[in-house]
């Protein structure tokens, strides 16, 4: 999730503060001092561990961060978007609870797009209840026909 959350912000010239999970903050840790390797300067990337209740909310409703993305359980984003709220007003991104979000078009190759559904699914570790509840949104999809 580190690398999915710094590039673009990187790649758009942003500065960024990264609160890892609890649960793991060594990775973000070790991933940021190979950024600091690889010639990002200090201050661009920024990992501050601790726990959601202080370190997360210290980040939220900070006044001079710009934007919030979270990934975690609809609690918790309930609690991100509040704080960003009462602060600047600022925008918020929120992953809450999904797996595998996949956008298929309309003239997509259907075969191709349930070979790649089924490896999102497969390497997030759902379950066949779930995948089957992909493949009937493609089925609809596909039974539905092209929109004009």
């Amino acid at each position: 999730m580190f690398i999915c959350k710094v590039s673009p912000s990187l790649a758009a010239g942003c500065t960024m503060v990264l609160k890892p999970a609890e649960q793991t903050p060594l990775s973000a840790l070790f991933y940021a001092h190979l950024a600091k390797l690889a010639g990002i300067p200090d201050g661009v990337l920024n990992v501050v561990p601790g726990f959601g209740a202080t370190a997360g909310a210290a980040i939220c409703s900070h006044m001079d961060i710009d934007k919030v993305s979270f990934i975690g359980s609809t609690e918790v984003g309930r609690e991100v978007m509040r704080a960003a709220a009462n602060s600047n007003l600022k925008p918020v991104s929120l992953e809450l609870g999904g797996k595998s979000p996949f956008i298929i078009f309309y003239d997509a190759d259907l075969d191709k797009a349930v070979e790649l559904a089924l490896v999102a699914v497969v390497y997030n570790k759902v379950d066949k209840k779930q995948f089957k509840k992909i493949l009937s949104y493609i089925e609809h999809e596909k039974e539905k026909g092209p929109p004009f």
